[in-house]
């Protein structure tokens, strides 16, 4: 029986600060940091919930929607995904993608 609402539905748009598969404390906490406007980080969190809820991952998110941050830190597509300092995914990526660049990252 699902313990969260987000896990009756593992597809849904994130909230700043939650954190993605709590319950695998047998595993690093990542972060991550989704920079790009408010409508497409809403759309690629979704994604990204939908994506790596069933890998073995722990994931704190959060939303930066500063666009003189983002050029700060070298970003040039709207959304892009940092994850645990460095740039992960650019732009709105298929889900398909996203599972598929976390296990490549997983599997190191």
């Amino acid at each position: 029986m699902p313990e969260t609402p987000e896990q009756f539905d593992a597809c849904h748009v994130m909230d700043e600060g939650e954190i993605l598969n709590p319950q695998l404390t047998e595993v690093p906490l990542h972060e991550a940091v989704l920079y790009g406007d408010r409508v497409l980080t809403a759309k690629f969190s979704k994604r990204l919930s939908c994506a790596i809820k069933h890998l073995p991952i722990r994931l704190r998110f959060r939303y930066n929607h500063s666009t003189e941050e983002a050029i700060e830190r070298g970003i040039a597509k709207d959304p892009t995904l940092v994850l645990d300092g460095e740039i992960f995914l650019e732009g709105l990526v298929p889900a398909e993608e996203i599972t598929r660049a976390f296990e490549e990252y997983l599997a190191k």
